[in-house]
């Protein structure tokens, strides 16, 4: 059976339309070694109970959380996902219609939205929220450029602790738009050295951006890096990659952050190999004509029933194209979705309860591995559900036996920070048991 549609006539058609002999010449920019020549090695047909099967066979070479100690972090954290989040996004009305590209009509679409929004806005302490992006990294990147857009300066500073990967993607953006970006080290106790930001801040920085809990784990000072960044007019931009952490901490909102961005996964999306994931962005209501996606609102119709729509929209599918503000900016609506109905499920207490359950977890495994014989905390300062510690043993060969065991080790920071030799950032959360914490410190001590 063949799935390709085009009959031989059809590609003749197009080939002579656009001028070309054959499909080859379509092709002809790709370079000869890297073009593949003859025939595929495919083993003969089977039937579709015989592929089941087979399929089968290999997805259970697969490992999973479900039979694995994970103290990985960084970005993407393993935590429970009530069961009420799958039933509900799974219903048809959300999962076959979860991307819609064109301006939404359904109601029920719209409110889950402005659920979602509001959600965020209570969770962030921010006046206004859209609608979803990417992940943590994008919506980092579109925040910084609605800095840029807001004060038309041309320098941005990051703070050192923010995530290296979500640095790289601001890197290039600032790069294709000419602007300077220039980094703020960090303290010896691993937090923004808020002092160099004091002496290298000007009137021409957009924006400052700091992450808190930062890539360390550590809870940053917010108050000091507001006075700075707005005494020299410049706005300032509080990252996260962990939601649950604002169970107990304050919202940046209240720190006097313009913008608000991160990483939504913890909050009812499970690890995988690269997402989906779930782009956070927030703002102060003067900035909200500069915010990216969509952005629903509540109203009335004409009989004076309650209604949702879209306002606002600064997408080019929805206004004038050299007018929009949207960049790599999605409803990831299902993704939002889940994470409405996580926090929803919770509840205020229960997602206090949460987060106390996470902090505490961490704080257990620090006392525990720094115990140790070899291992040694790398910073004081305190920390949410992440945090570094120093071996003496190189960390790729204890991953690498712990790996052996199920367990997953954490971070190597020198991949990302040269100075951070034999680093590793640990995570733990609710699904980090003491049993597991105790399992680990006993495999370190015979490794």
């Amino acid at each position: 059976m063949s799935y390709i549609p085009n009959t031989d006539q059809d590609v003749r058609e197009m080939l002579a339309r656009i001028g070309r002999e054959n499909a080859d010449e379509l092709f002809s920019h790709i370079p000869d070694r890297f073009r593949f020549k003859g025939e595929l090695e495919l083993p003969e047909p089977v039937s579709e109970m015989e592929l089941i099967s087979k399929m089968r066979q290999l997805s259970q070479m697969n490992s999973s959380l479900r039979d694995t100690s994970s103290f990985l972090g960084g970005g993407v954290y393993h935590h429970y996902i009530p069961s009420v989040v799958g039933h509900l996004i799974e219903r048809a009305e959300f999962s076959t219609s979860y991307t819609p590209y064109q301006p939404e009509i359904s109601q029920g679409t719209l409110q889950a939205i402005f659920e979602y929004q509001t959600l965020m806005c209570l969770l962030t302490g921010m006046d206004v929220s859209n609608a979803s992006m990417y992940d943590g990294a994008s919506s980092t990147a579109e925040a910084v450029l609605m800095a840029l857009r807001s004060n038309r300066r041309s320098r941005i500073a990051l703070s050192s602790t923010l995530h290296p990967e979500y640095r790289r993607v601001i890197e290039t953006y600032a790069r294709a738009n000419d602007k300077e970006v220039f980094l703020i080290p960090y303290n010896a106790d691993g937090s923004t050295d808020t002092g160099l930001l004091s002496e290298r801040i000007d009137e021409q920085v957009s924006c400052v951006v700091i992450q808190s809990p930062n890539f360390f784990g550590i809870v940053e000072e917010l108050r000091n890096a507001e006075k700075i960044a707005h005494s020299k007019g410049a706005l300032l931009i509080v990252v996260f990659t962990e939601p649950i952490a604002y169970g107990l901490l304050k919202p940046p909102g209240i720190y006097g952050a313009d913008i608000v961005c991160g990483e939504g996964q913890s909050m009812g999306i499970p690890p995988g190999f690269g997402g989906p994931l779930l782009g956070i962005l927030a703002c102060r209501q003067g900035l909200l004509r500069a915010l990216p996606g969509r952005i629903v609102g509540k109203t009335h119709d004409m009989k004076g029933n309650g209604s949702y729509v879209l306002t606002l929209t600064a997408r080019e599918q929805h206004i004038r194209r050299e007018k929009s503000t949207s960049n790599i900016c999605t409803n990831h609506g299902l993704c939002a979705l889940a994470a409405a109905v996580f926090l929803t499920s919770y509840g205020k207490k229960g997602f206090r309860s949460l987060a106390a359950i996470n902090h505490g977890r961490a704080e257990y495994a620090k006392s525990a591995l720094s115990k140790l014989a070899g291992v040694k905390l790398r910073f004081s300062s305190p920390t949410f559900n992440e945090f570094v510690i120093e071996t003496e043993k190189d960390p790729d060969k204890i991953a690498s036996r712990l790996l052996d065991e199920k367990i997953l080790f954490g971070i190597r920071l020198e991949n990302y920070y040269p100075e951070l030799e034999n680093c590793t950032l640990i995570s733990c959360t609710e699904m980090s048991s003491k049993q597991e914490i105790i399992r680990l410190c006993t495999l370190l001590k015979e490794i």
